[in-house]
């Protein structure tokens, strides 16, 4: 009877701890969304009053609005070139031996423990050296590098959990190399392309860091242009705007585990 109780005790004290860790970790979030509802001009938590009037500012300022836009533009091609090139890389890998392919492999995951500031000021000196603008172009590339590495791991594991006897089959028939790509492996590896596309997405929507070095006015994304703007003010609009910022992103992220399982996709399932 002491052994349960002390089994009790110690997985009611392993539930606290988690519900402790958890709240620590959401207070950041919390005291934002509830400062976003603010009716002053002036940052209070707890608010002395409740509006919706920062969401409105934060839907209709013009340099958010051309922000979003333009991260849209980038957050497209980055993503959908991403995709493209890291699937051709992961089957590459996977499923072929050539020389140096380890070095190409740590080369591509690079970006995942190389800071992202670094790599901005890397391309800002480079394109600085070259004389080249710093237009859309560059700002793609710079979040194509960034994105890869999930990508790669996404389309990998997809890869990995693919029944090679399918494309096997299909070549014995006499497909050649690439129509069994386009017609057997594509097709079985979609899931995984689609989530390697949502999280390259989300990622090159929400990228800061490098982009504040490569962007400029006119090419300046959303998170930039958050940036530029605590600079010179201080009310809750973008305490709104990250408000707004969670729920898309939790939405689509929902969205996606429920109709494609990310969980299997980047291989975190729980198995019992």
């Amino acid at each position: 009877m002491t052994r349960s109780l002390n089994d009790k005790l110690t997985v009611l004290a392993g539930r606290l701890l988690v519900a402790a860790i958890l709240l620590f970790v959401m207070l950041p979030t919390i005291v934002v969304v509830i400062s976003s509802f603010s009716s002053t001009a002036v940052l209070f938590f707890p608010p002395k009053g409740w509006s919706l009037r920062w969401f409105e500012r934060a839907v209709n300022y013009d340099d958010f609005r051309h922000g979003f836009y333009s991260g849209l533009i980038v957050t497209a091609w980055a993503s959908s070139l991403a995709v493209i090139i890291g699937t051709t890389l992961a089957i590459a890998i996977e499923r072929y031996a050539f020389p140096c392919k380890q070095v190409l492999e740590g080369i591509l995951l690079s970006p995942l423990f190389i800071p992202h500031f670094t790599i901005g000021l890397g391309l800002l000196m480079l394109v600085s050296q070259l004389n080249l603008g710093r237009g859309y172009p560059l700002v793609i590339f710079c979040h194509i590098v960034l994105v890869l590495p999930f990508v790669l791991r996404s389309v990998y594991v997809s890869i990995k959990n693919l029944e090679q006897r399918i494309e096997l089959a299909a070549a014995s028939l006499g497909a050649s190399p690439l129509r069994v790509v386009w017609t057997i492996t594509v097709p079985l590896i979609l899931p995984g392309l689609f989530g390697g596309w949502l999280f390259a997405a989300i990622l090159s929507f929400n990228e800061f860091t490098a982009s504040l070095f490569i962007t400029t006015q006119a090419t300046q994304t959303l998170p930039v242009a958050m940036y530029n703007y605590v600079r010179e003010f201080a009310d809750p609009t973008l305490a709104a705007l990250s408000v707004i910022y969670i729920a898309v992103t939790a939405t689509l992220l929902i969205i996606a585990n429920k109709f494609l399982g990310l969980g299997k996709i980047l291989n975190i399932e729980t198995r019992h």
